[in-house]
């Protein structure tokens, strides 16, 4: 067992090593055949420990992820002996791998097509046919905005959950420059320009082939790690949740519902001995204080009415707008408001639990400030009326917003 520890250390060492040798400029060629000396196979735990290791050691993710193209092209010989993950119709695997191929049938069947029709077009009004035509199917494939949200905010979560953090890190960098990639085809489409043909159909064909790439990637590395690792109620809540976010140009081959789950082990294996006294919510565990200090960092105020007409709770932001003190609570909230204002809250109620209503909202000019007034009626599972959600802002500084203000330039 030492033996072959070691020899697995070692090997994802000389990976270190020749990944460091294309970084300082050495070409791949020579660097494959470096690799084909030293490591006959190489499986996807070894590329993942690889690039885990050269972010511990301070190699910046973004470094990684400029030469993440070029691992694949050397690692792909041995990686392609690697089996498939086991496919069953309706898993998120069988669904990712589904969704690949569909990919692949956009690309091939009618983006490259088009693509040669675009660069022997002569004429204006040719290319304009084409440019439409590619237009169209682009828009398509921007469908593959979902396929990787899936892949980011339900797969590598429990990755990360198994200290799997480097490969997640990476891959989501080179998703967002692939979706960056397509909408600047899209912008460049839509704007199209003779002179800029050439440099459009280059853009193109780097996307597709960074398309291509990732797929190899998520097939030959990610999911078969993910297989290796996630338990089979964390894949059942996968594919659960995967719904909310959406499907990429084809939908699951079917319903699947694996035998002998336990939904309930996910909130043990997620809580521990920190989380004793939480509160557990179907997305989430928190405990009161947490609760409480995140309502009151909520850039609005809260009201909470019950189905009685009793002022439960409040938020104590550090401004509110309309002043609260404690002993409103447990209070009739037609004694909170004026007498002249009394009928219209008792009139909102009323259509709130007969079910005419489910929101309102006012606005009032007050010391200068745009305030906005919403009130939600709470319902349960069921649609039973629980009371009355008032949700008070100053939205004063939002109404001057212009233009954006991104996190990423």
């Amino acid at each position: 067992m030492t033996e072959l520890i070691n020899n697995r250390q070692y090997r994802i060492n000389l990976l270190k090593e020749i990944v460091m040798e294309l970084h300082r400029g050495k070409s791949v060629e020579e660097v494959k055949e470096k690799f084909r000396e030293a490591v006959k196979d190489i499986s996807h735990e070894e590329v993942a420990a690889m690039e885990q290791a050269l972010i511990e050691e301070g190699l910046p993710v973004e470094e990684i992820q400029k030469m993440c193209d070029v691992h694949a092209s050397i690692f792909k010989e041995s990686l392609d002996k690697n089996p498939d993950p086991e496919m069953i119709p309706g898993h998120p695997v069988h669904t990712f791998f589904r969704e690949n191929r569909a990919l692949e049938e956009l690309m091939e069947k009618e983006i490259k097509p088009r693509l040669e029709a675009i660069k022997s077009a002569d004429s204006r009004e040719e290319q304009d046919k084409v440019v439409i035509e590619l237009l169209e199917k682009y828009n398509l494939l921007m469908d593959i905005d979902k396929h990787y949200s899936r892949k980011e905010n339900l797969i590598f979560p429990y990755l990360e959950k198994y200290g799997i953090t480097a490969p997640p890190k990476v891959m989501w960098g080179v998703d967002d420059e692939i979706r960056a990639e397509i909408k600047d085809v899209i912008k460049d489409l839509k704007n199209y320009d003779t002179d800029a043909r050439l440099n459009i159909i280059n853009k193109i064909e780097k996307n597709l082939e960074r398309i291509q790439d990732m797929i190899y990637k998520e097939e030959k590395i990610l999911f078969p790690m993910a297989a290796d690792n996630l338990t089979l109620d964390e894949w059942y809540q996968i594919y659960q949740e995967s719904d909310e976010i959406g499907f990429c140009l084809v939908e699951p081959a079917a319903k699947w519902e694996p035998q002998n789950i336990n939904l309930t082990e996910r909130a043990d294996i997620v809580a521990d001995h920190h989380t004793k006294g939480s509160i557990k919510f179907d997305t989430g565990i928190l405990t009161p204080k947490q609760i409480e200090l995140v309502f009151n960092h909520l850039p609005f105020d809260l009201t909470f009415v019950d189905k009685n007409g009793l002022v439960k709770y409040f938020s104590a932001g550090p401004e509110r707008i309309f002043t609260r003190t404690k002993a409103v609570i447990g209070r009739s909230v037609q004694n909170c408001h004026p007498p002249a204002s009394v009928h219209i809250v008792e009139k909102l109620v009323q259509d709130f639990k007969e079910g005419k209503k489910d929101v309102e909202e006012f606005w009032i000019n007050m010391g200068g400030k745009m305030i906005h007034i919403r009130y939600f009626a709470v319902r349960d599972e069921n649609g039973e009326f629980i009371g009355t959600l008032e949700v008070t802002q100053d939205i004063t500084k939002i109404k001057e917003l212009k233009g954006e203000k991104r996190l990423v330039e």
